[in-house]
């Protein structure tokens, strides 16, 4: 399958929001990557590793499946 035909989306300005308002920089610290990583991922410029995507869901507390969304073109 190409990958140019897969889209990810997500919802991870939405969750950072509704987590107190948790800036880019703390969720970057607590999932072990950069702040410039998440403006990335929250532009849908950058796909994910499966091992981020799980980082970011428990962060949240939620399934990798109400952060990404993955649509086939």
């Amino acid at each position: 399958m190409d990958m140019e035909n897969i889209k990810i989306s997500n919802n991870i300005r939405k969750l950072r929001f509704l987590c107190d308002e948790m800036s880019q920089k703390r969720l970057a610290d607590l999932v072990g990557c950069t702040r410039q990583t998440i403006i990335a991922l929250e532009q849908d410029k950058y796909s994910p590793s499966l091992l981020l995507a799980a980082k970011i869901a428990q962060v949240f507390k939620v399934s990798i499946e109400e952060v990404f969304q993955i649509e086939f073109l």
